[in-house]
This record gives structure tokens, sequence and C-alpha cells, in this order.
């Protein structure tokens, strides 16, 4: 609203999100510089839903359980910045969004019934988004190569995709060319057993009506 009104183009908007970058650890501000340029983003998520598409109480049930002497500012910050993200979903012209879930994600109580059934109604949301494509892993899978944890695929305009990888309070970049394609080789694989689109939101839909 700034930039409009004082006709800035975007400075304002540059401003707020490298503030909004420092509240971050320094392993994820590389991963958000590349999220706003990225015409396309691929997550592996096994264990919670992707920050992408958190709901606010799902993000404070999260930032709660992991840091339980936080005060309740620091928790509505650190709610609000992970919200902000989310932005890059919602422009005119949002990247191409590919995210395969879990079951086990939707299927775990976070924050309890009232703010799991707002999450996987927001997945449903996402869902139908014609940009997005959100499928679920089902735990009768089997053995996969990316069992070791969560991971994004994004790739900008003006250079090769690069990954991300997270663990607990930790996270890396890779960008070494032959550890990107076998990464990316196993997302590809891993979208065969993953149910459809329709099937996914059937799934989350079913689970949010008995919830």
């Amino acid at each position: 609203m700034l930039d409009e009104v004082f006709s800035t183009d975007g400075l304002f908007k540059r401003l707020y999100e490298e503030i909004t970058a420092q509240s971050f650890p320094v392993h994820s501000r590389r991963r958000m510089k590349l999220e706003l340029r990225a015409i396309a983003i691929a997550e592996w998520s096994p264990t919670v839903v992707p920050g992408l598409l958190q709901t606010a109480g799902y993000a404070h049930s999260l930032f709660r359980e992991g840091d339980p002497r936080a005060s309740d500012e620091e928790l509505a910050k650190k709610v609000q910045h992970r919200l902000a993200r989310q932005d890059v979903l919602k422009g005119s012209s949002p990247p191409d969004f590919s995210v395969i879930i879990c079951e086990s994600v939707i299927r775990r109580t976070v924050g309890g019934p009232e703010v799991m059934r707002e999450q996987l109604s927001a997945l449903l949301t996402h869902s139908t988004q014609p940009t997005t494509v959100l499928q679920v892993l089902p735990l009768s899978a089997g053995t996969h190569g990316l069992m070791d944890g969560s991971m994004s695929i994004l790739t900008t305009p003006d250079g090769p995709p690069v990954i991300y990888t997270e663990g607990i309070r930790s996270g890396a970049i890779i960008d070494e060319p032959s550890a990107v394609r076998n990464l990316s080789r196993s997302y590809d694989v891993l979208t065969t057993p993953a149910l459809s689109r329709d099937a996914s939101a059937r799934m989350i839909r079913k689970l949010m009506e008995a919830s």
C-alpha cells in the first residue's frame, strides 16, 4: 500500500521482506530469497504441513511446542512472519507449486481437533488452485529415497534448480548439480506411489469430516 501511495516501485515491500527475513534462522534466509524469485517450487514433507501451507493456528501450535518459554508476543511475531512467506503463492503470477506430504501429516492432530480441521480445510482450498498440485503419499507406499527428511526444490528464472533440506533446527542448500539431479529424481519417483490430486483431496476431506 505504501508503494502505491508513494510510487516507490516496490521499495517498501523489499524492506519489509528483508526485515521479516532477519527473524528466521540463517539457514532459512537464502531459501526464502529463492522462494520470492521462484518460478517453480516442489516440496516433500514427511512430518508436518509445509510452511507455505500452514494456517495460523497450526503454525502457532508448532512454535509453542518448539519453544515453550516463548512469550505470546514472540509467538505471534513468528506466526506473522511465517504467514507472510505465503504471499509468494498469492500474487498475480505465483510459481508452479507441487507438494507431496506423507499421510501421517494429515493424520497427526496438531493443536487439537479444531486447529487440525481448519488446517485440513486450508489444504483442500490450496489443492483447488490451478498452479498447485497437492498429493498425499499413503503409508502403504513403503520405502523410498526421501525418507530421511523434508526437501524443497526451488527453480528461479536465471539459474539451475537448487534444493533446500531441513532437519531439527538445521537446514542446508544443496546446489551441486549431481546431488540436485539425484534428489530431484527421487522426488519425481515419489509422485508415482503418491495419490492423485483428486484422491488426495478425498482423503483429506474424509479426515476433516471425521475429526
